[in-house]
């Protein structure tokens, strides 16, 4: 029988790898970063690399790049002439247009106050005693950023409870080492009322209270209360519209104006004006307390019409304009410096300088290459509007400029273009396509666009149905499914053709 030897051994393997150069990860991320990160990332790499300099716009000094190939690293080697390297300096595209630095800054994070807060500062102006304060507060932790009640008064008595009991026992020994016999007996009598077992009746009390707050609406449990506690508030419970929610809310949401009528016996053209002063109430009044900050979009490309052409121009003068320092011109005068870790200091630092310029350069001409490919294609949209963008996908934009589809997509992501008609997200323009009959293909977004217009300008009294929606867009030469325009209008928030109907 075979055994099976156990043991260490040193051999020799010769085999093939592929290692990414750990600059092209770098220079991946500087053609990801958006203009205001790229612009973050310049100022850092300005204070550390010494090799580097910003370069005045009105400096006539320029200098030479020698261009290299961004896929291999520049290496340390002994036949490098410093001199002309050093001293002729960097020219990267020519010159560019003169131009005023401008500085963008982003808007200071500042503390924001919440609904809660503004709830809070109503309640501290109610002459409301301990007990119910404490029930409001926590009513109030429990509303939502919509400004609705989240949870049930059972769990609302519950979490007070709780609450309770884990302060009681400490509060009422507090209180029995009170030495005045009066004061200890009303000490604890108070005690007594206020750490009594909550309820959700007495919850709901409360809760009536906390419900008369601004904004109107507010600590509603469902939208039926949310809706009937803005028409009380403008003193609106004997109207038409106050009846149909709280009596026909069902038949309200679905737009069954005609069942309503024949319950109350009344025309139907009453329910929709009714209706419509309903759809002026606000179901989420907390959102005007909670919004999101506004975030500022610096666009990172420029489209203009100049001579009744569209020109591309990048958006870059506000960007530290790089070159080598003038004070290591110098450095290369004397020889005798380039010794052992000198010698490595200096070509690291040279070679990283010299890198970041190019791969600078390099994103630039990508974006304008890959925008003027899009500009080219998309001539109908910046002359005609959506309904005329064609469809477009990465792949095709990557095969024009000769480069990885990734690569276009790090390009487009997250970048945004100035135009005559807006300002608009790189990604706006790449959407798939529908056939038509001529054999093009017309781009969804262009149809979603059509879609809107066909509802937009419909008969209210007979809104388009979506299969008529696809009769017309067949008519026009798209071939489209019906559940593909129900998709597109869902999309859109378009309401069904008998929900948009008007009497």
């Amino acid at each position: 029988m075979s055994r099976l030897k156990t043991g260490l051994y040193q051999g020799a393997d010769l085999r093939q790898e592929l290692r990414v150069n750990p600059r092209l990860y770098q220079a991946m991320d500087l053609l990801y970063m958006p203009l205001l990160d790229l612009q973050t990332k310049l100022e850092q790499e300005l204070s550390e690399n010494p090799f580097l300099e910003l370069s005045e716009p009105d400096s006539d000094d320029e200098f030479e790049v020698d261009e290299e190939s961004l896929d291999e690293p520049d290496e340390p080697d002994d036949e490098v002439d410093w001199d002309e390297v050093l001293l002729d300096g960097f020219d990267v595209g020519g010159a560019r247009e003169r131009y005023e630095p401008r500085e963008y800054f982003e808007a200071p994070v500042v503390g924001t106050r919440h609904l809660h807060d503004y709830l809070t500062d109503q309640l501290g102006l109610l002459h409301l005693g301990d007990r119910q304060l404490w029930i409001a507060d926590e009513i109030v932790g429990n509303i939502d950023d919509d400004g609705s009640l989240s949870c049930s008064l059972q769990d609302v008595a519950d979490g007070l409870n709780a609450t309770a009991d884990a302060t009681r026992d400490k509060t009422f020994e507090r209180a029995r080492g009170i030495e005045d016999d009066k004061a200890r007996e009303a000490e604890l009598e108070e005690l007594a009322a206020f750490f009594a077992p909550h309820t959700p009746e007495e919850v709901e009390e409360v809760l009536r209270i906390v419900q008369t707050l601004d904004p109107p609406g507010v600590a509603a449990r469902t939208l039926r209360e949310c809706l009937e506690l803005q028409l009380r508030r403008d003193d609106k419970e004997d109207t038409l519209a106050f009846t149909i929610v709280r009596e026909h809310f069902d038949a309200l949401i679905n737009h069954r104006w005609t069942e309503i009528a024949r319950a109350l016996e009344i025309p139907p053209r009453e329910v929709q004006d009714a209706a419509d002063e309903i759809a002026t109430l606000d179901p989420r009044p907390g959102k005007q307390y909670s919004s999101d900050p506004d975030h500022y979009v610096i666009p990172d490309l420029i489209v203009d019409r100049v001579g009744g052409e569209y020109m591309v121009f990048v958006n870059d003068t506000g960007l530290p304009r790089l070159r080598l320092a003038k004070a290591y011109r110098e450095v290369a005068a004397d020889r005798s410096k380039f010794q052992g870790s000198n010698k490595e200091f200096i070509s690291n630092k040279l070679n990283a300088a010299n890198w970041l310029i190019q791969v600078i350069e390099q994103r630039r001409q990508t974006m304008l290459n890959v925008m003027r490919f899009i500009v080219d294609r998309q001539q109908g949209f910046f002359e005609k509007g959506v309904q005329h963008l064609k469809p477009l996908t990465l792949r095709e934009v990557a095969d024009h400029i000769g480069m990885a589809e990734s690569t276009v997509s790090r390009v487009t992501n997250e970048k945004y273009v100035q135009s005559p008609t807006g300002v608009y997200p790189l990604k706006f323009f790449f959407s798939g396509g529908l056939p038509t009959a001529t054999g093009r293909e017309v781009s969804t977004r262009g149809v979603q666009a059509r879609v809107k217009s066909l509802v937009d300008s419909e008969d209210s009294k007979r809104p388009l149905t979506d299969q008529a929606i696809v009769n017309l867009l067949k008519s026009e030469g798209v071939k489209i499914a019906r559940r593909t325009v129900a998709k597109y209008r869902d999309q859109l928030g378009i309401l069904p053709a008998r929900m948009r109907k008007r009497i």
